[in-house]
């Protein structure tokens, strides 16, 4: 159906239908709401999306999702919280976890030769004599040598797979040596698909269901689209010439493990909720159907780390990103909202983005059908807008009975001018990389300068080992870190005390 666009904007901003979350709704993120709204609204509008759905996952669960626009334009059916969309390349995390999944149950190694599972790789020609031959782990990071193919790679999902049997066995030029640089593959991850059936002898499609989709109660979603219920597909669109056209709808084929699973936002928000459980480490027993250590180390960007802009509008002006691919993610660290994992999905008809905050425990998603409309700026701009409105809580990092114990004597060292009261508790180098005499002349240095120090804040622990303190003292203050050795019983291997300038109190 082809719609004049002063007509369709109105058509879609009309049939903007909010959605109950499984617990709560707007309430949850309180006078946000309505600024996450907007910032969705307006994406949708300029970019000329169909219909979308987004979702806020918080406390464990779906603390907040809407569905505006419709799934089809023939119909005018809304979008809803039940709607189908393909989330294409958000798809590869799942990939990733089916692929560590294996690794978890002896089927392979992460370092094992990609060839080993895909006998038609091994007479590919690599790009010099000295070129490594790609590991498995090399596909999960993109570091194959592939060349970057979103453009191709987008309309392979069809691909019969004896097709790109013998598409693998006739082999693939290179786009440079393995392991020397990130370049994003779609063929990459289609292979790995290949090595996920190959090692568990079932489909990549059945071994994605068995093992993540079904545990997790994803009822609605799949591979097999023409399955699906077309009362709540949300039908694929482009924008071209000033008009909407029908994509075509793609089957499942050899390449859906890099692009080609359909959910429900419903159902999206169980994987990011699970997701979001792995962190932080804990004793408590696993429940999940992919143990939480495995879920944590997809987040390990280990290979040519990037500087970037935040996605967004606080992109231009916020501290850059330090990022690197782990494994089916994006991986990040903002200096404002911690650690990131992200990743956007475009594809014929559809376009998706979802960013989690582990260590906030926050996960947003969202998801289009218009063709490459990755709602990525709409997500990151309503995490910043949570992190203003103080929404984002970190967790709070425990503090060690040993730091406790070593910090009280650190204070009691201070008080008393010398290293006494940290008698018996100093590593073998603490007293080599300063004399117990020097360390009574700094001390005495520091109080004709603030004073004694009769309280302190909260210890900031950097981690079981160590932490950062500040005393108040009489005529200033002190920071301090203190840093202890890997022995048993705990030893103090180092301790630091920083006047605070006047105009940092």
């Amino acid at each position: 159906m082809r719609l004049r666009p002063a007509v369709s904007i109105a058509l879609l901003l009309g049939c903007a239908h909010p959605a109950a979350a499984q617990e709560g709704g707007a309430d949850s993120l309180g006078p946000l709401a309505p600024r996450i709204d907007a910032l969705f609204a307006q994406y949708q509008a300029e970019q000329h999306v169909p219909g979308m759905v987004y979702g806020v996952v918080a406390g464990g669960r779906l603390a907040y999702v809407k569905g505006i626009g419709v799934q089809s334009l023939t119909d005018r059916r809304p979008v809803t919280p039940d709607s189908l969309f393909r989330i294409a390349s958000m798809t590869k995390a799942f990939t990733a976890l089916a692929i560590l999944k294996l690794r978890d149950d002896g089927k392979l190694r992460l370092d094992d030769l990609a060839e080993d599972h895909v006998p038609e790789m091994k007479g590919w020609r690599y790009p010099t004599a000295d070129s490594p031959r790609i590991r498995v782990r090399d596909l999960l990071h993109h570091v194959g040598g592939l060349v970057t193919d979103d453009p191709w790679g987008d309309r392979q999902q069809i691909f019969p797979q004896d097709d790109f049997t013998r598409m693998i066995a006739a082999g693939v030029p290179f786009s440079r040596v393995p392991q020397s640089s990130h370049e994003y593959s779609n063929l990459g991850y289609a292979l790995l698909g290949r090595i996920v059936a190959n090692a568990s002898g079932t489909t990549y499609a059945d071994y994605v269901r068995r093992t993540i989709l079904t545990p997790l109660g994803m009822t609605s979603s799949g591979f097999d689209v023409g399955r699906a219920p077309k009362e709540r597909t949300a039908i694929g669109y482009r924008w071209e010439n000033e008009r909407w056209s029908v994509e075509p709808e793609m089957a499942d084929g050899a390449f859906n493990a890099m692009g080609g699973l359909q959910v429900s936002a419903n159902d999206y928000a169980k994987w990011v909720v699970f997701l979001l459980s792995a962190w932080p480490a804990r004793d408590e027993p696993d429940s999940g159907p992919v143990k939480r250590a495995t879920v944590r180390e997809m987040a390990q960007g280990l290979n040519f780390i990037s500087v970037a802009h935040r996605i967004g509008a606080s992109g231009a002006t916020a501290c850059k990103q330090a990022a690197a691919y782990g494994m089916g993610w994006r991986v990040a660290q903002d200096c404002d909202l911690g650690l990131t994992l992200a990743h956007g999905g475009g594809y014929p008809g559809y376009g998706s983005h979802i960013m989690l905050m582990p260590d906030r425990g926050v996960g947003i998603f969202a998801m289009a059908n218009r063709t490459y409309a990755g709602p990525s700026a709409p997500a990151w701009d309503t995490a910043v807008a949570m992190d203003k409105a103080g929404l984002l809580k970190s967790r709070a990092v425990p503090v060690s009975p040993a730091v406790a114990d070593a910090y009280a004597a650190a204070k009691a060292a201070y008080a008393a001018g010398n290293l006494g009261p940290l008698e018996g508790r100093l590593a073998m180098n603490f007293l080599m990389d300063r004399s117990a005499e020097n360390w009574a002349v700094e001390l005495a240095r520091l109080k004709r300068e603030v004073g004694d120090c009769s309280a302190d804040e909260p210890l900031a622990p950097l981690g079981a080992m160590s932490a950062s303190f500040r005393l108040r003292c009489e005529k200033g203050q002190l920071d301090g870190t203190l840093l202890l050795a890997p022995t048993t019983p705990e030893t103090v291997q180092a301790l630091r005390f920083r006047i605070v300038p006047a105009e940092r109190k």
